[in-house]
């Protein structure tokens, strides 16, 4: 990594001004580029920085220190996009506020702010009171699933085809789209991120896609979406690109508001061989997470999940193999007479034969599982949302030293050789958990809550 004593390079010195008010992207550009020459180190005075997209090179340490904000510019211009992979499938899409694109050796550290200023962003989506933008004019048009490609939106930080790099001890708000993406990438370290303010569409926090040998610690995110989610490629985009997520560790981080820790939707590539450990969740609508769909393909396998504890969190254990169906499934109505963009037809493309669209899960481990989210203003939590699919059961799950308190104990559809040692769901109906095409499925035991 980076040597201490290389030299640094001074971001003002090269033209920037800490006034929250000069554009400063060819200024800090400048100072990357310099260091880039022999190694070094680029520093920023205290201060608000506006800035459109930068370029962070090999060998080059990016200080962001404390009291120091690099600010997004809101101008589209400021963006410009680049070859890269969104949400599943490779395209031309914006460029991020900080970029590591096929670098080596490089380190992103400070205790300062990263401010993506995404409401624009927001309102282009879904409109200021979030039922109208594109996606109310896509929505009407069966083109749901297309809302979120063609409103194009920077993320906050983007490595990609990149190695050796760390991002540490930064905060991260208002991310137009994701805030951190790790794509095509190997030898990656993230810690002490601060991820939060981010209320907008698809705001996930830390998003690792067909990447290998990541680990994620320290970390605290909430956000409108996954605040820690694990991806490998879409439909049949991704069953060609066929690159898995794999070698990743996820632990001692915190959950706020968000949909939880996700592998999935993506899973064409497959994941594999991930640990997820001392993990506190509050309020998140989900805790461990596994989504995808019947176009989706590959294989979600050799999965440890320990040490977690959930309050207040609705569905602690959500296996959807069928998810969000507008979305997932794309295809062009032939009531549409516009322009048809290449990236709409990649979507579209049908998985042949249908077989290979169904996804499989198998061999995980989830033990030493404290929750606590038993509601009483309405709200129904669920122990257990598993649907998977007859041809590919979800099998080969192992429970073990898992306590629930949930309002219902909910329902394991099409599951194989599930195993159960000291599971107890306490639940507000006292019912126990619905099962449809399972086979050789233990269940946990089932208290009724008696006061609550």
């Amino acid at each position: 990594m980076i040597s201490k004593k290389q030299e640094n390079y001074q971001v003002t010195d090269y033209g920037a001004k800490a006034d929250g008010k000069t554009i400063c992207t060819k200024f800090i550009q400048r100072a990357i580029d310099e260091a880039a020459k022999l190694g070094g180190n680029v520093t920023f005075d205290k201060g608000i920085y506006l800035t459109g997209s930068i370029f962070v090179k090999s060998n080059v340490e990016l200080n962001i220190g404390e009291g120091v904000e690099l600010r997004g510019i809101i101008d589209e211009n400021a963006y410009p996009d680049i070859w890269s992979r969104v949400a599943g499938i490779e395209m031309y899409w914006p460029s991020g506020l900080i970029n590591i694109f096929n670098q080596k050796n490089v380190k992103i550290k400070g205790k300062g702010l990263i401010n993506g200023e995404g409401n624009y962003w927001w309102n282009k989506y879904w409109g200021e009171d979030k039922l109208g933008g594109m996606r109310k004019t896509y929505d009407a048009q069966g083109l749901r699933w297309a809302t979120d490609y063609d409103c194009k939106r920077p993320r906050n930080i983007i490595v990609f085809q990149s190695s050796n790099i760390e991002i540490e001890d930064l905060r991260l708000i208002r991310s137009p789209f994701w805030n951190v993406h790790i794509c095509y990438s190997d030898q990656i370290k993230i810690s002490g991120l601060d991820i939060r303010e981010n209320q907008g569409p698809s705001t996930d926090g830390i998003d690792i896609d067909s990447s290998s040998n990541v680990i994620v610690e320290n970390c605290y995110v909430d956000c409108n979406d996954d605040n820690f989610c694990i991806k490998a490629g879409r439909d049949a985009d991704g069953l060609r690109v066929n690159r898995p997520a794999e070698n990743i560790i996820i632990r001692n981080c915190g959950m706020g508001h968000g949909e939880g820790i996700t592998l999935g939707s993506e899973t064409s590539g497959g994941i594999r061989n991930v640990e997820i450990y001392n993990i506190k969740a509050n309020k998140t609508q989900n805790g461990f997470r596994l989504k995808s769909a019947k176009t989706r393909g590959g294989v979600i396998e050799n999965i440890a999940v320990h040490d977690i504890e959930m309050t207040d969190v609705i569905n602690p254990f959500s296996f959807e193999l069928n998810w969000n169906p507008s979305y997932s499934y794309c295809e062009i109505p032939k009531s549409f007479t516009g322009e048809v963009p290449d990236y709409w037809r990649i979507l579209s493309k049908k998985v042949t034969p249908p077989e290979v669209g169904i996804p499989k899960v198998q061999n995980i481990q989830i033990s030493d599982v404290k929750v606590s989210s038993v509601f009483t203003d309405g709200t129904n939590s669920k122990a257990f949302c598993v649907d998977a699919y007859a041809q590919k059961p979800i099998s080969n799950i192992m429970w073990k030293n898992v306590s629930m308190e949930t309002n219902t104990a909910g329902l394991i559809n099409n599951a194989k050789d599930w195993t159960m040692e000291n599971v107890v769901v306490n639940t507000v109906d006292g019912k126990s958990v619905l099962i449809e095409k399972c086979f050789n499925v233990d269940l946990p035991r089932i208290e009724k809550i008696t006061k609550l």
